[in-house]
C-alpha cells in the first residue's frame, strides 16, 4: 500500500472495506493535513469537520453490519465552491453569496453521497468561475503547490490545488472554457471535461450554462475515471442532460491504443512558443504511436477565434445568469434610496472586477443594435468550429494538443491584461465550445519543475476513448508517482 497521503482512492476503499482502517480514521487524518497546509495554499474555503466525519462514522456502521459499499466507500473528495451543499455554505468566492446555505445538493453532490465518498470541504475558485489563475477569488488567491509563486490555473485551482498536494485524493470542479483542464495541467493532475450533458448540472450555480460541465480531478487516469462513473449520467431536473448509456470509463483505462488514430493539430503545436510544452507533447504522441497508434495530421480552420467567440457567447450567458444575484432573494443586500440604487450597490459591492467586467461584456454583445454583428455572429462561427471537429473525427478517433501554452504562469503576472490572461485558455476552449468530451494528463515537467499537460478530445460521448489513451501516457510519462516537493 501506498503511505499516506498519496494513497489512491482504490487503496482507500480496499482499506476501509478490509477494516484495516476505519472510515472515520482516514478523513481525520485527511481533515489535519488539509488545516495544516491549507494556510500555505487557500485551497479551502470550508473543511465539513462536523458533516465529513458523520458520513464516515455512516460508512463504517454500513461495514460493520455487512451492507454493501460504494465504489467510493471512504473516501475523502473536495468540492468546487460553486456546487450546492445542503447545509453547507456555497460562495462562488463572490462577497454577494458570502453567507448563502443552500436548502439542496446539487445532483453531483448526491452521487457522491451515494457511492460512500466523505466530502471534506468546499475548495477555492475563481468568482463564479471566471478566471484562469484563481486570482479573482474574493477570499484570496489559490498558490500552485509545485511553486507557491505560481497560479494554480482557474478557475477550479483550488480543486486542483488540493488533489496535487495530497489534501483530497479526488476533487470536483466546474468546466465552462477549460476551468478543470487548465488547473490540472498546472498542477500535474488528470481532469477530465465530460461531453456537454454527459454530467448534470443540477445545483451547479450557472455561469455560462450552453457550456459548464462538472468535471472530476484526481492524480491518477484510473481514479478521474471512477469519478467520473459515479457522477455522470441521466438526471431529468436538468433539460439539457443526455439520456445516453453510460461507458466503462475505468474499464477503458485498461485496453491501449493499438489500432487508434490520433489527430495531431500541427498548426497548433507550430504556434507553441515554449519549447518545453512541445518537447512534451512531441514525447506524449511518440508514446502512443509506440504502443500502436496511428498519428493523423488533421485541421481545425476555425480554432483560431474561439477566444473570441467563447469571450462573447459566455459573458453574454453571464450577463443573463447573474441577473439573479440582485440582493432581494437571497445572498448580500446593500440598501439603497431606491430599488434600482439597491440594485446598484448590492451588485457593485458584491461582483469582484472581473465578474463585472464579463457582465458588462455580456450586456453589450446582447443590447440593441449590437445583437447580430456580435452575439448572433459568435454563435455562427461557434456552428462552424463544432463542424471542423466533425471533419476531423471522420479521419481519426481522438485529437491530442496541449492543454496549455506555457507552464503554470506566475501569481500577478497577468492580471493587469485581462488578454493575455484570455489567451491561456486557447487551447481548451475550442472543445468547449463544440460540447465534446477533453482531458488532460501530465506528460512532462519544465525545467523548473512545473508540470505540462496533454489535452485528448473525443467526439461526442466517447469519454472511454480518453481514458485509454491517456491511461497509456500516464504509464510512459510515470509522473504519477511524482508529487510537489514541498509536500511530499
Amino acid at each position: 500500500m501506498t503511505s499516506f497521503p498519496w494513497q489512491s482512492a482504490f487503496e482507500i476503499r480496499e482499506q476501509v472495506i478490509s477494516g484495516a482502517m476505519t472510515a472515520v480514521d482516514v478523513t481525520r487524518a485527511y481533515l489535519a493535513r488539509a488545516e495544516a497546509l491549507n494556510p500555505k495554499l487557500s485551497c479551502f474555503l470550508y473543511l465539513d469537520h462536523e458533516g465529513a466525519l458523520a458520513a464516515a462514522a455512516q460508512v463504517d456502521r454500513a461495514r460493520e453490519v455487512g451492507e454493501p459499499l460504494g465504489p467510493l466507500a471512504g473516501v475523502p473528495v473536495a468540492i468546487k465552491d460553486n456546487l450546492c451543499t445542503r447545509g453547507v455554505r456555497t460562495t462562488c468566492a463572490s462577497k454577494i453569496l458570502g453567507n448563502y446555505i443552500p436548502p439542496y445538493d446539487a445532483h453531483v453532490v448526491e452521487a457522491l453521497r451515494a457511492s460512500g465518498a466523505v466530502i471534506v470541504g468546499k475548495t477555492n475558485l475563481d468568482e463564479f468561475a471566471m478566471g484562469s489563475s484563481n486570482e479573482n477569488s474574493a477570499f484570496g488567491n489559490v498558490h500552485n503547490p509545485w511553486n507557491l509563486d505560481r497560479a494554480p490555473g482557474g478557475s477550479s485551482g483550488g480543486s486542483a490545488c488540493a488533489t496535487a498536494a495530497g489534501l483530497a485524493p479526488l476533487a470536483l470542479g466546474s468546466d465552462t472554457g477549460g476551468s478543470v483542464r487548465q488547473p490540472g495541467a498546472f498542477c500535474g493532475i488528470t481532469a477530465i471535461k465530460p461531453t456537454y450533458g454527459r454530467v448534470s448540472r443540477y445545483g451547479l450555480i450557472a455561469f455560462a450554462s450552453s457550456l459548464d460541465q462538472v468535471g472530476p480531478m484526481a492524480r491518477s487516469v484510473r481514479e478521474a475515471s471512477l469519478l467520473l462513473e459515479v457522477i455522470a449520467g441521466h438526471d431529468e431536473r436538468d433539460a439539457t442532460s443526455a439520456d445516453r448509456e453510460l461507458g466503462a470509463y475505468h474499464a477503458a483505462c485498461g485496453r491501449g491504443v493499438q489500432g487508434l488514430r490520433v489527430g495531431v493539430v500541427r498548426a497548433q503545436l507550430d504556434q507553441l512558443q515554449d519549447p518545453e510544452v512541445r518537447g512534451a507533447v512531441e514525447a506524449a504522441l511518440e508514446s502512443l504511436e509506440e504502443q500502436g497508434a496511428t498519428l493523423v495530421d488533421v485541421a481545425l480552420a476555425h480554432a483560431k477565434h474561439a477566444v473570441s467567440v467563447y469571450y462573447l457567447i459566455a459573458p453574454a450567458e453571464a450577463s443573463s445568469n447573474l441577473a439573479r444575484f440582485d440582493g432581494i432573494r437571497y445572498g448580500l443586500r446593500v440598501s439603497g434610496e431606491d430599488l434600482a440604487d439597491t440594485y446598484a450597490r448590492t451588485r457593485g459591492q458584491g461582483f469582484g472586477p472581473e465578474v463585472r467586467r464579463r457582465i458588462m461584456l455580456g450586456t453589450y454583445a446582447l443590447s440593441a443594435g449590437y445583437y447580430d454583428a456580435f452575439y448572433l455572429r459568435a454563435q455562427r462561427v461557434r456552428t462552424l468550429i463544432r463542424r471542423d471537429y466533425d471533419a476531423a473525427f471522420e479521419s481519426c478517433d481522438v485529437l491530442c494538443t496541449p492543454t496549455t501554452p506555457t507552464p503554470a504562469f506566475a501569481l500577478g503576472e497577468k492580471t493587469n491584461d485581462p488578454l493575455e490572461m484570455y489567451l491561456a485558455d486557447i487551447f481548451t476552449l475550442p472543445p468547449s465550445l463544440a460540447g465534446l468530451p477533453a482531458l488532460s494528463t501530465p506528460c512532462g515537467l519544465a525545467a523548473d519543475g512545473l508540470p505540462i499537460g496533454l489535452q485528448i478530445v473525443a467526439p461526442p460521448f466517447e469519454e472511454e476513448k480518453l481514458c485509454g489513451a491517456a491511461q497509456v501516457v500516464e504509464d510512459a510519462c510515470g509522473l504519477v508517482t511524482s508529487h510537489p516537493p514541498a509536500f511530499a
